[in-house]
Order: structure tokens, then C-alpha cells, then sequence
């Protein structure tokens, strides 16, 4: 099937039987997507979701068609969190709100950066809203700055290997103590935006280097050379 077909066949309207399916379908997947990471099969979502692995292909042509899908709700989750933090008058706790909550998606989700690494081949409207995204995340970084409350040169492209570093934290304690990327958290936020009215603030040091630019955080999360 082409990717244009694949794309038409997202869109296109479902008897109820089958609109059904699909939506325990991608349930299941998100489940152990997240739980598990991008390595569960087709064969593992049709045997979790209870239904015939020909159910799972006759709705998504591989699992790729599958993640796409996925994609959808995750940027839709993300730019909710992103309006709800900008919706904060304070720039330095619309900042640490929105960071928090991505961190806590991650913790939640372990194939969160892997999918959204996916974005920039997915179909057009993934992909507005992936940028919708970097313009809200932008604007809020934007506004700790003016008011001088986040470190200079901190940028939305930080994000993405910060995220994956609370998420290391969290898929190696998640068996021991769920909650404990928090602290981490904490000490990433800090870092990010040193506390108000310290000397750590008020001596912090502007961001060593450069962002990474997307193609390069592409291969880092792929774990290629």
C-alpha cells in the first residue's frame, strides 16, 4: 500500500464494528508502546487487545502506519499542555509548568521521543503540529527570558535530549520507585532556572554551546553514529 493510500485509509470513515476495533487497537498500542518502548510487534498489540492479528493489519498496514496514528493524540496532549502553561501569568511558572509536564509524559511514555523523532516523516499534519508545538514551547522560553528567570541561551531544542534524560531515570527506577525522575526533574528545572533571589542565580552562567540542531538529535535518539 502507498503512503497516500495508507494516509486515505486513516481518514476515511469506519462502520462501528470497525471504528470500534480500531480504537481498542490503538489503545492497546499505546499502552505497550509505553510501557514497553517501539519494540512491541503487531502480533503483540492483536494478542493484548484480544482481537486476530488480521483485524490489527486489515486497520494499519504495518507498524509504522500504526505509530503515525499514535503520533496524532501525543502532539495533541503536548500542545494542551503547552496552551494550559502559557495560560500561567508568571513566565517563570509557565516555564517550570510546561517543562514538568513534558517530563512527566516521558516518564509515563517510553516511546514518547522515539515517536516524536518519527514526526518529521509522518504525514503533513503531523508535522504542523509538531511545529505548532516548537512555536508554543519558543514563546513560553521566550517570555522567562524577557523577565531574565531562565538561563541565556536555553532553547525549545534543548528539550529533546533533556526529556531524554529524565526518561533514562525514569525506565530505570520505574520498578523500584515510580515517582523518583521527579527529583531529577527538579534538578533539571533548577539548573534551567536557578531559584529567584540566590546567589545561584544571580551568578548563573549563560548555556555551554549550542542547541542541537534536529537532524542531529534525530541520530542521538536512534543511537547512531
Amino acid at each position: 500500500m502507498s503512503t497516500i493510500d495508507q494516509h486515505a485509509d486513516l481518514d476515511r470513515p469506519l462502520r462501528a464494528d470497525a471504528a470500534r476495533n480500531r480504537e481498542l487497537i490503538l489503545q492497546t498500542a499505546r499502552k505497550c508502546f509505553a510501557e514497553r518502548g517501539l519494540s512491541v510487534t503487531l502480533n503483540d498489540i492483536a494478542h493484548e487487545a484480544g482481537v486476530g492479528v488480521g483485524t490489527v493489519y486489515r486497520r494499519f498496514a504495518d507498524k509504522d502506519s500504526l505509530i503515525e496514528a499514535l503520533l496524532a493524540t501525543k502532539f495533541e496532549a503536548m500542545n494542551a499542555a503547552a496552551e494550559r502553561a502559557a495560560g500561567e501569568l508568571d513566565p517563570r511558572e509557565s516555564l517550570r509548568l510546561y517543562l514538568m509536564g513534558v517530563f512527566e509524559f516521558r516518564a509515563r511514555d517510553r516511546a514518547l521521543a522515539d515517536a516524536i523523532v518519527r514526526a518529521g516523516k509522518a504525514r503533513p499534519s503531523i508535522v504542523v503540529e509538531r511545529d505548532r508545538l516548537e512555536r508554543q514551547v519558543s514563546r513560553i522560553i521566550g517570555r522567562a527570558r524577557e523577565a531574565g528567570v531562565v538561563r541565556v541561551g536555553f532553547d525549545y531544542r534543548d528539550l529533546p535530549m533533556l526529556t531524554s534524560m529524565i526518561g533514562a531515570v525514569a525506565d530505570a527506577t520505574r520498578a523500584h520507585d515510580p515517582d523518583a525522575w521527579r527529583r531529577y526533574a527538579q534538578v533539571v528545572i533548577d539548573g534551567v532556572m536557578p531559584p529567584t533571589g540566590t546567589a545561584e542565580a544571580d551568578a548563573a552562567p549563560a548555556m555551554v554551546g549550542e542547541p542541537l540542531d534536529r537532524e542531529t538529535i534525530e541520530l542521538a535518539l536512534h543511537n547512531q553514529p
